[in-house]
């Protein structure tokens, strides 16, 4: 409609109501020269022109879009300082997560600080201005922590990555600014804590004041354990810091309110979706964490031709989505729980798991508004969002203590959460050794009889789970390709302990009638790729699904062959327990060979011989041929699989070889490797 113009006396109305204003006349000077009759008559056809104009049937005009300002969503809050000196706040404690340990923790310390009379937020460091560091001095007796993990080869996590490049680049002074960190590490990769060594040593050459001592989490041995040793120390350090004391709170308060949609559309309900409500039904690229595509299972084959493990080759199809990958990157995929544990504990705690709730953050000003997405019901939290199948950490013991009736069962649960060496003892026990998840607890410990509302504020997010991509999209533009063993096996106390994504995965078949079960998938780009120049000889280390990335690799060089291109020697050392059971991929393999892709296959098969034969022993047999394509040829090496043992035991081979045939002390040998390493020629996918 033509915008409004002109003004309300008598004399506008033509352009009032045409908005032209060449209909413009001051009836006011025509009134004096009128009779009552003539008057009559003027008004009852103004008064029809004016229907007409108004009330007529016609055409809508098509809005120009263009001409109206876009209405932009509210900016959030990026000042980290602004938002604590307008909720009085006085420690942040950003957390570089990767599968929500590190998040966890932050919150934990958020909580602790209550005790103290302090009062905390967490922070993401992506969605702040991380270069705002050097004004936490403006805020009196104020401290930043960081929990800090490290991923992948020494890297920071996806989140802080931000904050870790402008760390490397700034001359910020930090004068003033007090901060402590502890960092999430595993001791069997190569660089242990890296990005927490990082953070504490660089804040420090900056100019900032550290509160409390460096703490190195283990995830290789108990990593919580190594969290709670140090905070334990960390706040009284903290207290004489500050001189402040103890209030005596207890720290187990509530974060989230439990809100019950009685009367609700269930249209506006969570079912599953990571971000974007309603996002599995009307699927939109880009695909991300937030986003992911929902893959159809195109094949589900078992690889295996015997014994009594289930390894599993399949195949998503991700035509039309967009998503683009290379040989040695990761998909990830976000499963779903067991059905029957999820229904089990509704009957254990006796509630209707499709009552449609939101848990709603009691600080307002937190940008964490939900633990998992709401509105969604109970059912789905637990089936989509929180991670029901393993031992849950000693914070949740604490604060579901108190909703045990029976005497005996309380204190046992707080001994268990305590730092004592009784109660470690008994977590060791009875919650790790013996696989307890959250189901078996409440199942064991029958007066335990928390609200679901709080049982769900505490459990951690389900994640998504990795795997290396099996496969080229120089080949298989259209499919990703998955290679994964089933983790099925009993526990101590004799139930039967199920890996929550391989088996959603194993029963993921494809059926005949044309239907198609779907996986909420991404992909997560990777530094473990094919040297730049295909004539680089490749020399590639992977026993078991450790093979996964290798053969996308093969199929790389194969399309690289055709492509009339000059293709260096390729490599494969793999290793299996028995050659008519698990030797993976055989017929590919042996096919790759015969067309001379595959330079050379090397086959251990460790039980099939009174001796156990593994691969890096094949390695040691072939040192001399390896020490030239290495020293003399510019090989690359690649290793992919468990890092606790295959990895080292690899690393350890080739140093041997290094100081047998290279005549290297084993220093130097050492030296040799991490020169490797650091020109991208040593490349590791491993996992613990």
């Amino acid at each position: 409609m033509p915008a409004l113009s002109g003004s309300y006396h008598t004399g506008g109305i033509f352009e009032l109501v045409t908005g032209n204003p060449a209909f413009q006349c001051d009836v006011g000077v025509l009134l004096p020269l009128l009779g009552s009759l003539d008057i009559f008559i003027f008004s009852l056809i103004a008064g029809l022109l004016i229907y007409w104009f108004l009330f007529r049937k016609k055409t809508e005009p098509v809005l120009d879009f263009k001409t109206f300002p876009a209405v932009s969503p509210p900016i959030p809050e990026t000042s980290f300082i602004e938002k604590m000196k307008k909720t009085n706040r006085n420690v942040v404690v950003f957390y570089g997560s990767q599968t929500g340990t590190a998040e966890e923790f932050a919150n934990r310390l958020v909580k602790d600080a209550h005790r103290y009379g302090m009062k905390g937020m967490a922070a993401d460091p992506e969605e702040y201005d991380m270069s705002e560091l050097s004004r936490l001095k403006e805020i009196p007796n104020s401290m930043a922590v960081f929990c800090m993990a490290t991923y992948g080869e020494g890297d920071p996590t996806d989140n802080a990555q931000e904050f870790y490049d402008w760390m490397q680049g700034t001359d910020d002074d930090l004068e003033g600014v007090n901060f402590a960190v502890f960092g999430l590490g595993n001791k069997t990769y190569e660089h242990f804590n890296a990005t927490g060594k990082y953070t504490d040593k660089r804040l420090a050459e900056l100019g900032g004041k550290r509160v409390f001592d460096l703490g190195l989490g283990d995830d290789d041995s108990n990593l919580e354990e190594d969290f709670i040793s140090w905070k334990e120390q960390f706040w009284p350090a903290v207290c004489e810091f500050f001189g402040v004391e103890a209030t005596g709170e207890d720290s187990s308060i509530r974060q989230f309110e439990l809100v019950v949609h009685n009367d609700i559309n269930m249209n506006q309900v969570y079912t599953g979706e990571m971000g974007r409500l309603k996002s599995f039904q009307t699927q939109k690229p880009p695909f991300d964490s937030k986003n992911p595509f929902l893959a159809p299972v195109s094949v589900n084959r078992k690889l295996n031709k015997g014994g009594n493990r289930h390894l599993m080759h399949i195949e998503l199809d991700i035509m039309d989505s967009k998503i683009r990958y290379d040989a040695g990157d990761h998909v990830a995929v976000y499963p779903i729980n067991d059905a029957v544990v999820v229904n089990r504990i509704g009957e254990r705690l006796g509630v209707d798991l499709d009552t449609a709730i939101s848990l709603r953050n009691l600080d307002e000003e937190s940008n964490k508004k939900h633990p998992f997405p709401c509105p969604t019901t109970y059912r789905t939290a637990l089936s989509h969002y929180l991670d029901i199948n393993n031992k849950p950490r000693k914070n949740v013991l604490y604060d579901l203590a108190q909703y045990a009736s029976d005497p005996q069962e309380q204190e046992n649960m707080r001994k268990m959460a305590s730092a004592s060496p009784e109660g470690k003892a008994l977590y060791q026990s009875w919650v790790l050794d013996s696989e307890r998840n959250i189901l078996a607890i409440l199942e064991d410990l029958p007066s335990l009889n928390p609200p679901i509302d709080h049982l769900c504020e505490l459990l951690p997010r389900l994640q998504a789970r990795y795997y290396s991509i099996a496969s080229s999209s120089k080949v298989h533009p259209n499919s990703i390709h998955i290679c994964a063993v089933v983790i099925e096996y009993t526990t101590e106390t004799g139930r039967v302990y199920k890996g929550v994504a391989t088996n959603w995965l194993k029963n993921k078949e494809v059926t005949e009638n044309g239907h198609k079960h779907t996986v909420p998938m991404y992909v997560r780009r990777s530094q473990f790729r094919l040297p730049f120049k295909p004539s680089n000889p490749v020399i590639m280390i992977g026993p078991g699904t450790g093979i996964a990335p290798f053969m996308g690799f093969i199929q790389e060089r194969a399309w690289q062959k055709e492509q009339g291109k000059d293709v260096g020697e390729t490599i494969l050392y793999f290793g299996c327990r028995h050659k008519n059971e698990d030797f993976l991929y055989q017929q590919e393999l042996e096919e790759f060979e015969r067309a001379g892709v595959l330079t050379q296959l090397n086959v251990a098969f460790s039980r099939d011989q009174e001796h156990k034969i593994y691969v890096q022993h094949l390695l040691k047999k072939n040192k001399e041929q390896l020490w030239k394509l290495i020293h003399s040829n510019n090989a690359h090496i690649y290793v992919c699989g468990d890092a606790r043992n295959m990895a080292r035991d690899v690393h350890t081979a080739f140093y041997e070889i290094a100081e047998e045939v290279g005549g290297l002390t084993h220093t130097q040998a050492v030296d040799y490797f991490k020169k490797l390493m650091t020109k991208g020629r040593y490349s590791q996918d491993v996992w613990s």
